[in-house]
């Protein structure tokens, strides 16, 4: 399973059609069709009722997918956008701070050996 994958997903899920997904994805609809297959292959389960001309519906498990992606992907979204900026929360914050020498060098030197 790719991230890429998973953004065809939440795109077919919100749309519930393939060709409209495409276009916003700025894609071919056999790019998107072929995406999902290999994801419904990696998963072992089919995401979508697909009914010739008649809109396309999740299936128990497309519903079960679609809070988890939703998850996976603002997960990674974040974690670019921080990396992108420098921003990755206080830990992060802390170490990019230049360390203070100040009480780290004791006041006496240590006598030589």
């Amino acid at each position: 399973m790719e991230i890429q994958h998973l953004r065809v997903f939440r795109e077919v899920a919100q749309e519930l059609s393939f060709t409209q997904a495409a276009r916003n994805l700025y894609c071919a609809q056999s790019t998107v069709t072929g995406q999902i297959k290999s994801l419904e292959q990696a998963l072992g389960a089919e995401l979508f009722h697909r009914r010739g001309r008649l809109p396309i519906e999740l299936t128990e498990a497309g519903a079960r997918l679609q809070p988890r992606a939703e998850q996976i992907l603002h997960a990674v979204e974040t974690a670019v956008r921080e990396v992108r900026t420098g921003v990755a929360g206080p830990a992060a914050r802390a170490r990019r701070e230049p360390l203070s020498l100040a009480g780290a060098i004791p006041s006496q030197p240590r006598a030589r050996r």
